[in-house]
């Protein structure tokens, strides 16, 4: 999250008119994240406050959107603690705000757990599986637009910025990532919509209850082991060395599995798919830190964490 776009008090309280959400109290930019323009706003209605989150999108359609929003409203409906999509008095969810797409969505309850025990992970292995099942029925289709076509398009793009033993990793892991892409094993793999982007920092916990996910502006239909890797590589991970941790993983898969068990090609597609999104993400941090864009608020991450992972990922295979 960050603030690429500047939203006035007027424009606020003009859109929480339209949506039906009362009256505008407080507006305040949201710092941290790269790709879109969020605020918190809080409203009062009836003398009950609200808190909601509104997004303008700098870099996603109006065509893309829709996806995003309309699975968000899909997982709602059936139970997942996912933001929930505001309509307009016409039904719509995707609005305008400063000439940009907008959307707004409950804040959810709680905070993140930057430091998660086993118990945190195996509430997000479990609810993750439901997510998969939830998502399996939802009517549209979008790809993973983070996915191996993009890692192809951005690899030359970054390569001038990085140094010779990190070029020559891009390099072979891409080269390696789209071998597994063609193989056998990997078109069996069970796809449908996943989040893609299931960080710590986009999971909220009360009291040591799991309540809700949220920033699904990367999701795309892919493989659902694709969506598990990624959580692996930032939940079960020693953040300071991106080394495995045996525990926090252990607990995250079986949490998972007493709700979906994984099926065979996602046994053996496991430690690639781990590569796989450690290089996403090696990738999109490259990009985002050496070819930064403007921003009130912005703080790109560090690209050399998911270098670090990767580098343990191949170095140590970990095994359903």
């Amino acid at each position: 999250m960050a603030v690429f776009t500047e939203v006035g008090q007027d424009e606020a309280r003009e859109l929480a008119q339209r949506l039906g959400l009362g009256e505008l109290r407080d507006l305040r930019g949201i710092q941290g994240g790269i790709e879109n323009t969020n605020y918190f706003v809080t409203t009062v209605q009836d003398g009950q406050q609200a808190e909601w989150v509104l997004t303008l999108f700098e870099r996603l359609t109006a065509e893309q959107l829709p996806f995003y929003l309309h699975l968000m409203k899909h997982l709602a409906q059936r139970g997942i603690p996912v933001p929930d999509p505001q309509a307009d008095r016409d039904g719509d969810i995707l609005h305008q705000v400063r000439g940009k797409p907008a959307a707004v969505v409950n804040k959810l309850a709680g905070h993140s757990e930057l430091a998660p025990t086993a118990a945190h992970c195996a509430s997000v292995g479990e609810m993750l599986a439901r997510l998969h099942l939830a998502a399996r029925d939802f009517n549209r289709s979008q790809p993973n637009l983070r996915g191996l076509a993009w890692w192809n398009e951005t690899v030359p793009v970054v390569l001038p910025f990085a140094g010779p033993q990190q070029a020559d990793l891009l390099r072979s892991e891409l080269a390696f990532q789209n071998h597994v892409a063609e193989s056998s094993a990997y078109a069996a793999l069970p796809r449908g919509p996943i989040h893609a982007d299931l960080f710590r920092d986009n999971v909220m916990f009360q009291d040591g209850a799991l309540t809700g996910f949220f920033d699904f502006y990367f999701a795309g239909v892919d493989s659902w082991l694709f969506d598990i890797g990624v959580c692996l590589n930032d939940w079960c991970v020693d953040l300071p060395t991106g080394a495995h941790d045996p525990l926090r993983c252990q607990t995250f898969l079986q949490a998972y599995q007493r709700v979906r068990p994984l099926a065979a090609a996602e046994r053996r597609l496991l430690p690639a798919m781990l590569r796989a999104g450690a290089l996403r993400f090696w990738i999109s941090r490259l990009w985002d830190f050496h070819l930064p864009r403007e921003a009130s608020l912005l703080k790109p991450h560090d690209p050399a964490h998911f270098e670090r992972v990767l580098r343990q990922r191949i170095a140590h295979p970990v095994h359903a």
